[in-house]
């Protein structure tokens, strides 16, 4: 009488590498979908037919797992952006900036839900606001450059940086649901209002009323 052969189990079995590979994967479409808070342990670890405790291990919580993917998403986006900065004129610079975000949109739309939402409490990543930041670095020398061509102050080129990159940005979250009119077309009005508004900066701008005091 032959022995049963024990059944073989449905799930195959992973490396401690490819593990974490998927946790960070589930979890980025589920806090893409859901939120840090709208998104559990409970339900990452389901997804992936693994106890909550192999989540813990990996990650040490919700938390770090959640800091992983930000980080993830930041890096992605800061090198598609410089990545995208090949030589060329300042207007080419800001219309390869433009597209470079948008692509990223595009590309990475998950990604960007998440970014684009608050951190939670405690997380000394992720906040959109800090990653436009490093993103306005990276384009503030264009504007530098051009400030200095023209003759303006080239101090003020980091605060420039700041509007423009932001004014992609927001436009981009408008654009992720909207999806018209078509990618090079949002940036061309982009670079267009962009340009022509630095086209004809003043070099001490004020304002025509004094705010009251």
């Amino acid at each position: 009488m032959t022995e049963p052969k024990p059944r073989r189990s449905g799930r195959i079995r992973m490396t401690s590498a490819e593990r974490r590979e998927q946790l960070i994967t589930i979890a980025r479409a589920l806090f893409a979908q859901k939120g840090y808070e709208g998104t559990s342990v409970e339900e990452i670890a389901a997804r992936a037919e693994v106890s909550k405790p192999v989540v813990y291990e990996h990650f040490g919580g919700k938390e770090g797992l959640y800091a992983v993917v930000v980080d993830r998403e930041v890096r992605r986006l800061l090198d598609t952006v410089t990545v995208s900065l090949t030589a060329g004129r300042a207007h080419e610079l800001v219309e390869q900036a433009a597209l470079a975000l948008l692509d990223y949109i595009e590309n990475s739309s998950d990604g960007f839900r998440i970014l684009v939402r608050d951190s939670p409490v405690g997380s000394s990543s992720g906040s959109f606001i800090s990653i436009l930041s490093d993103v306005a670095t990276r384009v503030e020398h264009i504007l530098a450059e051009e400030f200095k061509r023209r003759g303006l102050d080239p101090k003020n080129a980091p605060m420039y940086a700041q509007m423009l990159v932001g004014m992609v940005a927001l436009t981009g979250q408008w654009w992720l649901d909207a999806r018209r009119p078509k990618k090079p077309d949002v940036a061309a009005h982009l670079v267009n209002l962009a340009w022509n508004g630095l086209s004809g900066l003043e070099a001490q701008p004020t304002l025509s009323t004094r705010p009251h005091k």
